[in-house]
Formats: C-alpha cells, sequence, structure tokens
C-alpha cells in the first residue's frame, strides 16, 4: 500500500505564510513526480504546482511567484510554501504522485486525503 499524507494546513491571513507538507509512504520504488492540486468550493480542481524527481518545477499562473514546491528525495515528501497569500487560494489542497511501486511496475497515481487551507482579508 501507498499513502500520501498532508499535513500544515490551516486558517491564515493575507500577507501570512504558510508551507504544506506531503509525505508519501508505503511500497514505493520511485516517484517520477509529485503535485499539489486544489479545490475550492463549488469549483473544479486545479493544478497548483509540480516538481520531478529532478528537481524541474512547474506552476499554474495564479500561483506564481507566490508559492514555490520543494521536494526532499530522501524523505519522499514535497512541500508548498504559500507566500503572500490572498482569499482566493482558499480550498483544499491536495498531494498528488506519480510513482511505481516496483521496477516492473507500471507508473500509478496516487492522491492524499487533503487539507484545508483559509485565507482571511
Amino acid at each position: 500500500q501507498v499513502q500520501l499524507v498532508e499535513s500544515g494546513g490551516g486558517l491564515l491571513q493575507t500577507g501570512r505564510s504558510l508551507r504544506l507538507s506531503c509525505a508519501a509512504s508505503g511500497s514505493i520504488f520511485t516517484i517520477n513526480f509529485m503535485a499539489w492540486y486544489r479545490q475550492a468550493p463549488g469549483k473544479q480542481r486545479e493544478f497548483v504546482a509540480r516538481i520531478t524527481s529532478g528537481g524541474s518545477t512547474s506552476y499554474a499562473d495564479s500561483v506564481k511567484g507566490r508559492f514555490t514546491i520543494s521536494r526532499d528525495n530522501a524523505k519522499n515528501t514535497v512541500y508548498l510554501q504559500m507566500s503572500s497569500p490572498k482569499p482566493e487560494d482558499t480550498a483544499v489542497y491536495y498531494c498528488y504522485a506519480l510513482l511505481k511501486r516496483s521496477v516492473l511496475a507500471a507508473p500509478s497515481d496516487y492522491w492524499g486525503q487533503g487539507t484545508q487551507v483559509t485565507v482571511s482579508s
């Protein structure tokens, strides 16, 4: 079994920073990339940021320059540093990983349970 467990969500005001963490555990051979998505009430889940095993990153335009994704490969953990948050960043944030459980296995999708982030003005 593979689990992704997020932590670090909560309530914050604009101008404050927050860091989300997501740790992957279980039977993992290699992680291709990890990412963060979010879903606001009444909206579809949307991409936030992604980081590959080699450290290449990409961001949604809405968070570029404000959020930073990073990764600790040794710990199978990904982070999302949220700086200059806005009320429109309020959402449930989900961790995602594309990984292989063995050398012969095909890459598979895994999701965390989500962590609520609420930004007040």
